[in-house]
C-alpha cells in the first residue's frame, strides 16, 4: 500500500502537467500572437501541431513502452516534456516556438500513452474503477484550473512563465518514478512500417477535415491517402499477435464498443465547447466572465460526477450507466439550444452543469470496460488506444464544428451544437447494441 499511495501521487502529478498543458496553452494564444507579432489565423497552429502530433505518435508509442518499459518511457516522456517547455517559453521566434511545442507533444503524448496502462496496474481489479474515476476528475479539474491560472500567470508576468512552471512539477514526478509498478515488457520487434501507416492514416484524416473549409480539393486527396493507409495498415497488422495499432483489442467486444462510444462522445463534446462561446455571447447576449461561469459548469459537474460513476461502475453494468451519461449529455446539449435570448445565467448554468453530470458519469465506466477488457500484458496498447480514441474524437469534433460554422453561416454556432447532440446520442446508441449484445461485461 506506502508504494501504491506514492505511485498514485505521481500518477496524479504527471497527469495534471499533461491535462494543464492542454487548457492554459489556448489562454496564452492572443498574448503570443501579440508578442511575437504572427497573425491570429496563424498562432491557431500552435495548438493544431500539438494535437496532430499527439494523436500520430501515441499509439507507436504505446507500443514503444511495451518494449523498452514503463519507467524508462515515463522518465525519458517528462524529461523531453520540461526541456522543451523551456524552449517554448524562450523561444524568439514563431518558427521556434512551433518546432519546441511539437516536441514537448512527443512528451506529453509518452506521458499519456502510459496513464491507461499505469492505471490498470496500479490498482487491483476490484479498485479500478476508483482508479479511472480519480484520473477523470484530475482532468476535469485541471480543465476548471487551467484557464483561470493561465489567465492569472499572463495578467500578473507574461505568458512564458505559464511554460517555466511546469520545471518544479516534472522535477517533482523524478523522486516518484521508483514507485510505478513493474510492468513486464514484450520482446517483439518494434514494427516501423505500421507507426508510419498509422501515422499518415490518422494524421492526414485529421488535417484532411480541417481543411475541408479552406480547401476542399488537398482536404479530399488528404482524406483518401488516409484511407488508403488505414486499409494497407490492416493489411499489414490484421495477422500479428500483438500489433502496432491494437486490432486484437478491437476484436474483444467490450474493447471494441467502449471504443467506439468514446470516439463519439468525445466529438460531441469538443463541437459543443468549440461552438459554446460563440453561442453564448452572440445569440445568448451572455458577457465574457459569464460564458466563464457558464463553462466552468460543465468541468464541475464531470469533476463531481466522476468518483459517483467511479464507484457504480465496479457493481453496475457499464453500458447502462453510459447510456444515462450519454443521455444526459445530449440534453444538456438540446437544453442550451432551447433556452431563449437574455435566460438568467443560474438558468443558463443548469444545462451545462446537467450535461457536464452525463460526461463524468459517461468517462469512469467506459474507461473502465475499456483497459478492464484488455489483457493485462496488454495494459500499455490498451491505454495507447484510450488516449488515442480520446484526441481522435476531440479533433474530428473540432473539424465538425468548423464545417457547422462555414456551411451554418449566422447560425452556425446552433448547427454545430446540434451537431453535439446527435453524436451524444449515437453515443447512446453504441451502448444500447453493447447492452443487448451478448458481449460480457468484464468489467464487473
Amino acid at each position: 500500500m506506502p508504494r501504491r499511495l506514492w505511485a498514485i501521487a505521481t500518477l496524479m502529478v504527471s497527469l495534471a502537467i499533461a491535462s494543464l498543458d492542454v487548457t492554459m496553452a489556448n489562454v496564452a494564444l492572443p498574448a503570443i500572437a501579440a508578442d511575437l507579432g504572427v497573425a491570429p489565423g496563424l498562432v491557431v497552429w500552435v495548438m493544431i501541431a500539438y494535437s496532430v502530433t499527439i494523436l500520430v505518435t501515441l499509439l507507436p508509442l504505446s507500443a514503444l513502452a511495451e518494449r523498452v518499459g514503463f519507467r524508462r518511457m515515463f522518465v525519458v516522456g517528462i524529461t523531453l516534456f520540461m526541456f522543451w517547455a523551456v524552449a517554448v517559453a524562450f523561444s524568439s521566434s514563431f518558427v521556434m516556438l512551433l518546432t519546441a511545442r511539437v516536441i514537448q507533444a512527443i512528451g506529453t503524448s509518452m506521458l499519456m500513452c502510459l496513464f491507461g496502462g499505469l492505471v490498470r496496474n496500479i490498482y487491483p481489479s476490484h479498485q479500478l474503477g476508483f482508479g479511472v474515476s480519480l484520473n477523470a476528475m484530475m482532468v476535469s479539474v485541471m480543465a476548471v484550473l487551467g484557464p483561470t491560472i493561465g489567465a492569472f500567470i499572463i495578467e500578473w508576468s507574461s505568458w512564458h512563465w505559464m511554460f517555466l512552471m511546469y520545471v518544479p512539477l516534472c522535477l517533482a514526478t523524478y523522486f516518484g518514478v521508483r514507485f510505478l509498478p513493474d510492468v513486464p515488457r514484450t520482446v517483439r520487434p518494434f514494427d516501423w512500417l505500421a507507426c508510419v501507416l498509422s501515422a499518415l492514416a490518422f494524421g492526414l484524416f485529421v488535417i484532411g477535415l480541417d481543411m475541408l473549409v479552406s480547401s476542399a480539393l488537398w482536404a479530399v486527396i488528404l482524406i483518401v491517402v488516409s484511407g488508403l493507409s488505414a486499409w494497407l495498415l490492416y493489411r499489414h497488422s490484421r495477422e500479428q499477435e500483438a500489433p502496432v495499432v491494437p486490432l486484437d483489442l478491437l476484436r474483444i467486444k467490450p474493447v471494441a464498443f467502449a471504443v467506439g462510444a468514446s470516439a463519439t462522445l468525445f466529438a460531441a463534446h469538443m463541437a459543443a465547447f468549440v461552438a459554446l462561446p460563440f453561442y453564448l455571447i452572440n445569440i445568448m447576449q451572455y458577457s465574457y466572465a459569464h460564458v466563464g461561469v457558464l463553462m466552468g459548469g460543465w468541468a464541475i459537474g464531470s469533476a463531481v460526477m466522476a468518483p459517483v460513476a467511479g464507484y457504480l461502475s465496479d457493481r453496475f453494468q457499464v453500458a447502462v450507466l453510459c447510456i444515462v451519461g450519454a443521455g444526459l449529455s445530449a440534453v444538456g446539449m438540446f437544453w442550451i439550444v432551447l433556452l431563449p435570448s437574455g435566460t438568467s445565467l443560474f438558468w443558463g448554468w443548469v444545462p451545462m452543469l446537467v450535461g457536464g453530470l452525463g460526461f463524468g458519469f459517461f468517462q469512469s465506466p467506459n474507461n473502465r470496460a475499456l483497459l478492464s477488457g484488455a489483457p493485462h500484458r496488454r495494459s500499455g496498447a490498451a491505454g495507447g488506444l484510450q488516449a488515442t480514441t480520446r484526441v481522435f474524437g476531440q479533433s474530428v469534433g473540432t473539424a465538425l464544428a468548423a464545417l457547422s460554422f462555414h456551411f451554418g453561416g449566422p447560425v452556425g454556432a446552433t448547427v454545430a451544437l446540434v451537431v453535439g447532440v446527435a453524436l451524444a446520442l449515437g453515443a447512446v446508441g453504441i451502448n444500447v447494441a453493447r447492452y443487448f449484445s451478448r458481449a460480457p461485461d468484464l468489467s464487473l
